[in-house]
């Protein structure tokens, strides 16, 4: 239980990270599944809240889109329903394109993006960045568009995701 503690003290855990931890410190594995129940009946775990919080942080903070988000979130242990209701909640009102400019001016700024984008190289660097990101291709597309005229080609190279679907 003291490790728990210390462990949550120091950053938000999903109670499937706190488990996967506490396996490799516990001396039996069935008192895991007891200091999992009295940490979330004494309000300290949460994947809801925890969901929640790190789906606006990583909006609010770093701008990523939605696909990252998620994904991210799963990579936590959180579990995949939970964090899609958490996604979308959190990405209910926002516009993608909006996120996808202030992105690119963010990452690329002190570049002149019509002129660095007007080269297929840095063009299909940014599509892909952007696409590591977590934004979908037909945004990206849209959206690098209005500084380059040869982002058309992109939707040729671009390989469908399965994520897109949402």
């Amino acid at each position: 239980m003291n490790y728990a503690l210390r462990s949550l003290g120091a950053r938000a855990l999903s109670s499937g990270e706190l488990r996967q931890k506490l396996g490799r410190r516990a001396e039996r594995p069935e008192d895991i599944g007891t200091v999992l129940a009295k940490l979330k009946d004494a309000g300290y775990l949460n994947d809801e809240r925890y969901a929640e919080s790190y789906a606006s942080a990583r909006l609010d903070n770093q701008g990523h889109g939605r696909t990252r988000v998620l994904r991210d979130l799963r990579q936590r242990r959180v579990a995949p329903k939970l964090a899609e209701q958490a996604v979308e909640k959190t990405f209910a009102e926002t516009d993608e394109l909006d996120l996808i400019d202030a992105y690119l001016s963010r990452k690329f700024r002190g570049k002149d993006l019509p002129v660095w984008l007007s080269e297929e190289k840095n063009l299909a660097s940014a599509f892909r960045r952007l696409r590591y990101a977590g934004f979908s291709s037909g945004n990206s597309i849209r959206v690098l568009k209005r500084y380059a005229a040869q982002a058309d080609a992109l939707e040729e190279i671009d390989e469908p995701d399965p994520r897109d679907a949402e």
